[in-house]
Order: C-alpha cells, then structure tokens, then sequence
C-alpha cells in the first residue's frame, strides 16, 4: 500500500469508530441497525421482517471488507475514502485476510457488545432482547462489496453452521466468486442501479472500465441459484427513476423470485455527493414499481411507506426464511 492509502485506512478507521461502527479484525465490522433499536424499544420492525419474516432485533448487520468495495455510488450512505480527502484513494486489497471463523466469532462477540448497553433502558421489552442474544439472521451487507472476501464461501458457511440465516448483498461486479459458490447464502440481493454502462458510470463511479459486462455475467448466474433471488433497484431522482422499460428487459431475463424498488434515502456521507431532491417519495417509487410489476407480469406482494420500498413477485406470497 501506499501512504496515501495506508493514511486514509487509517483516518477511516476513526471515522468508522466514531460513527459507532464495531470494527472485527483487520477489516470487518458489525453496526447497530436502526432497525435494531426500533425493535428492541418500539416493537417496529424492518421491511425484511414484514416481507421475509427476519426478526430485526435477531439479525447481526455485518461487512467482512469495511473498506474494500468495486464502485464509489453517489446515493451510498457509507463513507468513502475521497469524502474525507479528494487525494485519498480507496485501500488497495490485503495481503492475508482474517478467517471465516475469527470474523463469526468476532461479529458475535461485538453484536453482544452493542447489546449490552439495552440492558439498562426502561423502555426495552425484555423478552426481545433476551431472544436477541441469540441472533439467527446475518445481513452481510453493511459496507464494500463482500464478493471481494475470499473466503466468502467458508464465511457463508461458518454462518449456517450456528444455525444462522444469511443475506448476501452484492454490486454483482464479480461473478466469478457467486459462481463457484459451493454453500448457497439463505437469500441473494444483487443490486442492479442502471440500464446501460453509462448511466452505471454517471451514478455508480464503479472502479473497473469491464463493471456493467462483469453485472451482466451475474444477472446470467442468478436463475442458477437454489435459493430465493432479489433484483434491487435504488431509484435515484434525476438518474434512473425514468428507466422501467430498460430495468424490465434486464430483469426478465433473469426471473428473479423478488424485485425490490427502493428510494434513495438522503442519509449518511450520500449528502456530500447528492441533494435532497435526488430523494423520491414512496408516491413516485411506488408508481415506478406498478409499471415495472405491469411489464413482468409480476405480483405486487407488499410496501413499506417508511422505508420508500416495494415488494414484487413472480410468487401469490412471500417465502418466509426465518
């Protein structure tokens, strides 16, 4: 690594540990959901919960490469590296990754660190948090592109082997390690963001000139997969909210078990990069998501109004994971 790169791990590192993110190993992290929180003393739940049935405050939100991703998205809430300085450069990838095991251990271990401060709080129903230290669901999916872990087929697996469910959430920028997959994760989100190289390249910045091919190559895998399948778009007001005809030539050759329509949401280090407007309601989600389900000749199943997304499929109903 060079020292730009190695000063701004290093500068991200804090960032991340000031914004409450657990950090596991040399590259890995857990953080606390909101979802989590609203469960845990509201008894609200995450779309995930209302449409698969993954109890919120039961599900470890993890990343086994915080640092390391494919694409610089400008709607993406995380930090990146040119956020905190335009000379920094994302790190380039380790040279010895940390183990399958130590990472589970490690994601456990800090998600009862971040549990034990509930203990104290009044408002919290009691029944909840005992069940949620016993966590079942991991969303590996917090930060950077998971696919770039080389052992993310043993990961999947350690995961399984303590009787956890897991969601695997990829850029699809390398097909190659979906491919040779050997254990299946419980559910596979990839998330498709743009029509054509262009539009991916005005909004995505992904770090390859061979990205879009190599997303094609992935959209091609998925009628592969076993287990159920989501397409997700992350509609962004002014860039790809006007596409529902090239997203449903996309995706019906795919036939995934779930698309998933979602707003941009105007959070996080996304407000450096884009403006409140880019932000669409649920109204105009909810429109884009009836005209893409009218055009697959999908099922719209269920919404979440508060979280700005919409449930389609090619199923009566929702296969309930948990």
């Amino acid at each position: 690594m060079s020292g730009c790169d190695l000063e701004g791990l290093r500068v991200l590192a804090g960032l991340y540990r000031r914004q409450k993110y657990h950090l596991v190993g040399a590259h890995s992290a857990v953080k606390r959901c909101r979802w989590l929180y609203e469960s845990l003393v509201h008894g609200r739940a995450c779309y995930k919960e209302k449409f698969y049935g993954v109890r919120s405050h039961c599900c470890v939100q993890m990343t086994p490469v915080l640092y390391y991703c494919s694409m610089q998205c400008l709607f993406c809430w995380r930090i990146q590296a040119k956020d905190v300085n335009s000379e920094f450069v994302s790190p380039k990838l380790p040279d010895r990754w940390d183990l399958p095991e130590e990472i589970v251990e490690g994601t456990i271990r800090e998600q009862f660190r971040l549990l034990s401060g509930y203990k104290g709080n009044l408002k919290v129903d009691k029944q909840r948090l005992k069940e949620a230290y016993q966590p079942r669901h991991a969303a590996i999916s917090l930060a950077g592109e998971p696919t770039l872990y080389p052992y993310l087929d043993g990961l999947i697996s350690e995961y399984h082997r303590r009787r956890f469910t897991t969601f695997l959430v990829t850029n699809g920028t390398n097909p190659e390690v979906l491919a040779k997959l050997g254990e299946e994760p419980t559910q596979l989100y990839v998330s498709l963001y743009a029509v054509d190289k262009e539009m991916l390249s005005r909004l995505c910045r992904p770090r390859s000139s061979k990205a879009w091919e190599r997303i094609m190559e992935t959209l091609e895998l998925i009628s592969s997969f076993s287990c159920p399948t989501v397409i997700r778009i992350t509609l962004v007001r002014d860039f790809n909210m006007n596409s529902i005809e090239g997203f449903a030539k996309l995706i019906e050759k795919v036939w995934p078990t779930y698309v998933e329509p979602k707003a941009y949401m105007h959070v996080g280090y996304s407000r450096k990069r884009l403006g409140f407007h880019n932000m669409p309601t649920h109204v105009e989600v909810r429109r884009f998501a009836r005209g893409l389900a009218e055009k697959l000749n999908y099922n719209v199943l269920d919404e979440s109004k508060e979280s700005r997304v919409v449930l389609l499929s090619r199923l009566d109903k929702p296969v309930k994971l948990a």
